[in-house]
């Protein structure tokens, strides 16, 4: 049964599925998983998706879930897409199928990319450059770039701090140079076809992910990643004003629960008229499930 969105509150474009099923926790990922906990102060353990899909779905909240591929980059395995996107059409009510492949696959990643929205029905993408250790723009990415373009879904881009890696030995091997919004400007340009959601406030860098949003029509932002309490305020003034129909909820979970984001933007300043189009409907548009 596709999404309702008279029966759901929100739509959530940041969902993480770090652990499968059926594999065991990966141990590179483990230690990761050790460190961004102890930042964010959240539970070790991470939930599975039927955990996830349950949480969401008492709270009435439809959400985007993906993993993070970087096994180029981090050598660390990853969840399957085809587990996610399986999982997904079980659950389509609440759950929105989004994949994750490492740019440097190239080509044999976009035959990959290919498969999973033509035969499973993944509705977008997620590409992290700091923990894939890749320039976003870096033309090895670029076949599957292609096909996201070609079928004119999202993608969403890590941009700014990352908390993966924070405290560890030498950043745990990842570069934050990668996470700077600008860098993905040349694909903004490049395939305009592409939905590019820019995620998380950008710290420190905020500022050009506002520019970015404002100058290209296929740029979009989510506030996941950091408690809203935390933004910076031109975040607020422009979300209240030329970015109202750019800004969409994210959390970040497991890191930060959705309950937790919400409660916390009752009261950074965001305007009445403008909550619904954060909480749902600019995400509804995106998606293109409006």
């Amino acid at each position: 049964m596709p999404i309702n969105l008279n029966e759901i509150e929100a739509i959530d474009v940041h969902v993480h599925a770090e652990v499968s099923c059926h594999d065991p926790e990966d141990p590179v990922m483990g230690k990761f998983f050790d460190a961004a906990s102890a930042y964010f102060k959240a539970p070790r353990e991470r939930p599975k998706m039927p955990e996830i899909a349950e949480i969401y779905r008492e709270q009435k909240i439809a959400f985007c879930l993906f993993t993070v591929d970087a096994e180029c980059g981090m050598g660390a395995k990853r969840v399957s897409n085809y587990e996610i996107a399986e999982f997904a059409a079980k659950n389509d009510d609440i759950c929105i199928p989004f994949a994750s492949i490492d740019p440097h696959k190239g080509k044999y990643g976009a035959r990959e990319a290919r498969d999973l929205v033509e035969n499973y029905g993944v509705k977008g993408f997620k590409f992290h450059g700091i923990a894939q250790n890749v320039h976003p723009a870096d033309q090895v990415g670029y076949p599957i770039y292609e096909v996201i373009n070609e079928y004119k879904l999202p993608a969403i881009f890590h941009t700014g701090h990352s908390g993966m890696g924070t405290g560890m030995r030498g950043g745990g091997g990842m570069r934050l140079k990668y996470g700077q919004p600008m860098l993905v400007d040349d694909v903004a340009v490049d395939f305009p076809d592409m939905k590019i959601i820019l995620a998380h406030p950008s710290w420190p860098w905020v500022d050009e992910s506002l520019s970015m949003a404002l100058h290209k029509d296929n740029v979009f932002i989510d506030l996941s990643g950091w408690s809203p309490k935390y933004f910076a305020p031109q975040i607020i003034q422009y979300a209240n004003t030329q970015l109202k129909k750019k800004m969409m909820f994210g959390s970040d979970f497991p890191l930060i629960h959705p309950k937790k984001w919400i409660d916390a933007a009752k009261n950074v300043g965001f305007k009445d008229e403008i909550m619904p189009g954060i909480m749902k409907d600019n995400a509804a548009r995106v998606l293109g499930l409006a």
